[in-house]
């Protein structure tokens, strides 16, 4: 286990304004494991939704694993995450709120070899905001460049 798997989710941070960060465990089954430890995971078109009390992942691709066997799982299909209650409410009470989304920002497996997931509470950018992120995207390039 010694190579680091880590997938980001790029666009999350272009289209979202992002706050509240929490790191949150999955429910795997079948082969999952094994496809994301070779890193054949999609997580940016997946979100956060309540189905009960329990807060899911929807819309997240995990490939299928090639040498499963008739055990193999679904690509898309909704996971659910491992956060305790206080969390739990905290993230459902600001859902409620117009305009905010759970979005997955970082899956990776942790040093004892779990999948975790880190999800953000995000709300959505205007086009003047994805503009302004890109100029000072331009602008700390520049500097980079300017220092080396």
């Amino acid at each position: 286990m010694n190579a680091k798997v880590e997938i980001k989710n790029k666009r999350a941070y272009f289209e979202y304004f992002l706050s509240d960060n929490i790191t949150a465990g999955i429910v795997l089954s079948g082969t999952e494991i094994k496809s994301i430890r070779m890193g054949k995971v999609n997580i940016s078109d997946s979100y956060g939704v309540f189905i009960g009390k329990e807060l899911y992942i929807k819309n997240m691709y995990i490939a299928e694993y090639a040498m499963g066997s008739y055990n193999r799982h679904e690509t898309r299909t909704e996971r659910k995450l491992l956060l305790n209650k206080r969390e739990l409410k905290k993230y459902e009470k600001k859902i409620k709120e117009k305009g905010f989304t759970i979005i997955p920002v970082v899956l990776f497996i942790n040093d004892k070899g779990l999948a975790k997931l880190e999800i953000a509470l995000a709300k959505g950018k205007q086009h003047f905001d994805k503009r302004n992120s890109i100029k000072d995207k331009d602008l700390k390039r520049d500097l980079d460049r300017m220092k080396l």
